[in-house]
């Protein structure tokens, strides 16, 4: 154990890169949450579920993307020079890829709803919410690349105002078109469309200097300099699979909800975007451990690395406690906040004890997750994530199928325990003291 001197910093520390990534992170689910509250209160639910629907697609195509985040982050934490290039490579890779997927975004939107079973009268307005928000793909995927880059430098607060930024402004959007000019589930896309680039536009500010610094030596030069373009490209090549597996088991989830109907569907949308504000809260301490796990594995100092690795995972742990508890007591208050349906809230209320176990199941997850993008052994997290939907959730819910919903639910949550126990196996087997040296020359190597 640590004596005190050498403890004190490290939480010190660790909150201080954790607090503004929990509130960050707790802002982007807030969104969702007044996003379904809104239109949750409106006469029909169809704008709610059309929402749901269109929000998950957007989540499976954006978050594939999710290596330009955590790729940028791992290779910013173990930086120390050059920084400037990396920074310039992954904002050009993000508008690049954002302005693929908008450009192919017609033939994207309908084989998307065919999957998520979209029945006829919702189909319309899931594509229409759909059209709308895939305007700004450059504005977000080029963001994640920013806010990466800010991580891994350690500069937490840039990420929070841009992230409080945006859904402030989302929020205020939503209830201007949604409640003020009535515009349903079309409001709800212009809003989240324009308040994503606004938040690109708050990031560009954030990062000026240093883009200056990188255009000044000419555009050509700093390309060149540090990890070369497809080095940052195929080093992620593993996070990309590993969250495009991650983001098939949430639409996965959500297109077998569809299939019990409506008012499952827009239950479980609403205990869904619980747990994201509850995973949100956790990940803080997630983001923390990949800045101060990643500049300690770049140094080789295993001892400074395994306790920054036990404290975050101790704070993981009070906040997955802390979680469970707040759902667990407001849950009369938290539904009815939610939707004035009654059948979406007394559906809602039935699966509810799934919604308060998730955080405690989830929790290690989340904190292994970031040690292994601060290490950038993104190996372990493809495999691992690989394991858990295809030997573990899908075949679950597949012999659960007799139990309906609660079966999907029973499934879910085997899938993110899964996770966290094969993860925490890699855990002790790649950073124990045998493997340890062979273990950072890998990561060294890889991240030049």
């Amino acid at each position: 154990m640590p004596n005190t001197p050498t403890a004190t910093p490290l939480n010190a520390k660790i909150w201080s890169l954790a607090w503004p990534m929990i509130l960050a992170n707790l802002s982007v689910p807030l969104l969702g949450l007044v996003d379904t509250a809104v239109l949750g209160h409106l006469a029909d639910s169809r704008h709610l579920s059309a929402v749901a629907i269109g929000a998950s697609i957007l989540s499976l195509c954006y978050w594939t993307f999710g290596f330009l985040r955590m790729g940028t982050t791992g290779a910013s934490a173990q930086s120390l020079e050059h920084s400037d290039s990396l920074l310039i490579k992954a904002v050009l890779l993000g508008l690049a890829l954002g302005s693929v997927v908008w450009l192919i975004s017609p033939a994207l939107r309908s084989p998307g709803l065919t999957l998520m079973n979209a029945e006829g009268h919702l189909r319309p307005l899931a594509d229409s919410y759909l059209q709308i928000r895939l305007i700004s793909a450059p504005a977000v995927l080029a963001s994640y690349a920013i806010t990466g880059w800010l991580l891994g430098q350690q500069q937490a607060r840039w990420p929070l105002a841009i992230a409080l930024f945006t859904n402030i402004l989302n929020i205020f959007l939503d209830l201007l078109l949604i409640v003020g000019l009535n515009m349903a589930s079309e409001g709800a896309a212009i809003a989240s469309a324009i308040s994503e680039y606004a938040g690109f536009t708050l990031g560009l500010y954030a990062v000026r200097q240093h883009l200056g610094s990188a255009i000044r030596r000419g555009l050509l030069n700093s390309l060149k300099r540090g990890m070369p373009m497809r080095r940052l490209l195929s080093a992620n090549a593993q996070i990309l699979v590993r969250t495009a597996a991650l983001l098939f088991s949430f639409s996965f989830f959500t297109a077998q909800g569809a299939k019990h109907g409506e008012v499952i569907l827009a239950a479980n949308t609403i205990l869904m975007q619980l747990a994201l504000a509850a995973a949100y809260g956790m990940d803080g301490f997630a983001h923390a451990a990949e800045a101060l796990a990643g500049r300690a594995y770049k140094q080789a100092d295993r001892g400074a690395f395994l306790e920054v690795c036990k404290t975050c995972g101790r704070w993981s742990l009070y906040s997955a406690l802390a979680a469970s508890l707040i759902l667990a007591t407001g849950k009369p208050l938290i539904l009815s906040l939610m939707t004035s349906i009654a059948d979406v809230q007394a559906t809602a209320n039935h699966y509810y004890p799934w919604l308060i176990a998730l955080p405690l199941l989830s929790v290690a997850s989340y904190c292994y997750d970031g040690i292994f993008i601060g290490a950038l052994r993104t190996g372990a997290m493809q495999y691992c994530m690989l394991f858990s939907v295809f030997v573990v959730y899908l075949p679950l819910w597949w012999a659960c199928t007799a139990w309906g919903n609660h079966g999907l639910w029973l499934a879910f949550a085997a899938f993110n325990a899964t996770r966290g126990l094969t993860l925490a196996a890699c855990f002790f087997w790649l950073f124990s003291e045998k493997h340890w040296k062979h273990s950072t020359l890998i990561g060294n190597t890889s991240s030049r």
